[in-house]
């Protein structure tokens, strides 16, 4: 049995102004990513953890944008946000998922701001409490 090829992107297009990335697969695909969504669901280690139960709530990145957009081999791509945040690596198996999914995950995500008391406005100052620690960090990225 052979195992079916995932869709592969034919078009990736940054949005500055609408602060979109839009890719489109070659499975007649097409996915409107805003950068904010992408911010909060990077798949690094500083947002996703070493493992279940360790995700970083991202708070105060509605106006996130993305400075640069880095290719990763022939699988993925690595966007530097404007927050300093380059460490994410979005394949396109991922970014897929992302376009599929993006309705559930953005109510679930709302859904985890609204029951930490925290907001997408940067200078909320209830998103003082969800500040990350300074410091070395995990020492693994």
């Amino acid at each position: 049995m052979t195992t079916p090829t995932p869709p592969q992107p034919t078009d990736i297009t940054l949005h500055a102004a609408s602060r979109v990335l839009e890719i489109a697969y070659d499975d007649g695909q097409t996915f409107r990513l805003p950068f904010e969504f992408l911010r909060v669901y990077s798949p690094s280690a500083e947002v996703r953890g070493h493992g279940p139960g360790q995700e970083t709530l991202q708070v105060g990145q509605r106006d996130v944008t993305i400075t640069r957009l880095d290719p990763v081999g022939y699988y993925a791509v690595q966007p530097v946000f404007s927050d300093g945040h380059a460490s994410g690596i979005f394949s396109w198996t991922y970014l897929y998922e992302l376009g599929r999914e993006q309705e559930r995950l953005w109510a679930e995500y709302l859904a985890q701001l609204d029951a930490a008391g925290a907001s997408r406005d940067p200078a909320d100052p209830r998103n003082a409490a969800h500040a990350p620690a300074t410091g070395p960090g995990c020492g693994s990225h």
